[in-house]
């Protein structure tokens, strides 16, 4: 199907950028364009052909919209509130976040292995205490979600020799994971024998509180990091499992609720590291680029490998 765009509607609190670097394309002087924070007018909808946002503001309205395109690699913040409208497709950015999020899995991974901690303390006290480094080719690795992302962190922990199950809605086999296993299926074995679960699911009512207190359980002293949906975990639980020695360690990036409150135990528990969402921040160069690649192959009537499912939600 084509789909003719001209007016375009972008809210963003990084819209200045955008603008900038949007002058530089040809697109710039074919189309029509209005630049928003997260304020965005009831005129302003009924002007676009197409809105361009990480998420969707209060007095969001689909009036003449034909295309909405997600600045994120995440829709749920775009998908949330009333029922969308199945005619107008939604894309999502698709970028550099495999790469970018196999980095920073991968840095907690090592300083883990490589007994960053323990030096940093031993060289305080100016003792020398060799412990030997533990290769990564011994480990076993879980990951939630099997898409690019999932994918491409596991290629990375592959290429060092590390054992990668994944886990799926679907429990579709995909390279380079070793086996691929339904969410709703039974992999108590494998999930009670992994060293690092790591999870980059996206948001929907299916893995929404995915990693509850019944998950938690199954673990044995792993590494828990999350990059998927803060949604997805259950604090309480997780605090319970760091506890019990289920996890022995949280890297969190994504919360329930950002910026994450001063008074939640996470900041000051000694078993968690909160980062600010950095994993794979999308640059506006990146966000520009995709979805001016987007735009093309909407108008031509191409195929858009990040087209989003809207039963799936991602």
């Amino acid at each position: 199907m084509t789909v003719k765009i001209n007016n375009i509607l972008i809210a963003s609190p990084m819209y200045k950028e955008l603008q900038l670097i949007l002058e530089t394309e040809d697109i710039y002087k074919e189309k029509s364009f209005r630049f928003r924070s997260m304020e965005v007018e009831k005129e302003d909808f009924l002007w676009a052909d197409a809105f361009v946002a990480f998420s969707r503001p209060n007095n969001f309205s689909f009036d003449n919209l034909k295309w909405v395109h997600s600045l994120g690699a995440g829709v749920d913040k775009i998908l949330r509130g009333s029922e969308w409208k199945r005619d107008i497709p939604l894309t999502r950015t698709i970028c550099s976040f495999g790469q970018k999020i196999s980095e920073y899995g991968l840095s907690y991974i090592l300083r883990d292995l490589q007994h960053q901690d323990e030096f940093s303390n031993l060289a305080r006290n100016k003792d020398w205490k060799p412990i030997t480094p533990i290769p990564l080719s011994e480990k076993k690795v879980l990951i939630y979600g099997t898409g690019v992302i999932g994918q491409e962190v596991a290629a990375t922990l592959t290429f060092f020799g590390t054992k990668v199950y994944g886990v799926s809605l679907s429990g579709k086999e995909k390279k380079p994971f070793i086996e691929v296993f339904a969410s709703d299926s039974n992999y108590q074995e494998v999930l009670a024998e992994a060293d690092v679960i790591i999870n980059t699911m996206p948001l929907t009512e299916k893995t929404r509180d995915l990693f509850n207190e019944s998950l938690f359980k199954l673990m044995q002293d792993v590494l828990f990091i999350n990059v998927g949906r803060g949604e997805s975990v259950n604090n309480d639980a997780l605090i319970k499992a760091i506890d019990k020695g289920q996890v022995k360690r949280a890297v969190l990036d994504v919360f329930q609720e950002e910026p994450l409150p001063k008074d939640d135990p996470f900041w000051s528990h000694p078993q968690v590291v909160v980062t600010p969402h950095i994993s794979a921040v999308t640059t506006p160069e990146e966000g520009v680029a995709c979805f001016v690649d987007t735009l093309k192959k909407i108008e031509a009537g191409e195929s858009l490998p990040n087209l989003v499912d809207l039963d799936k939600g991602f």
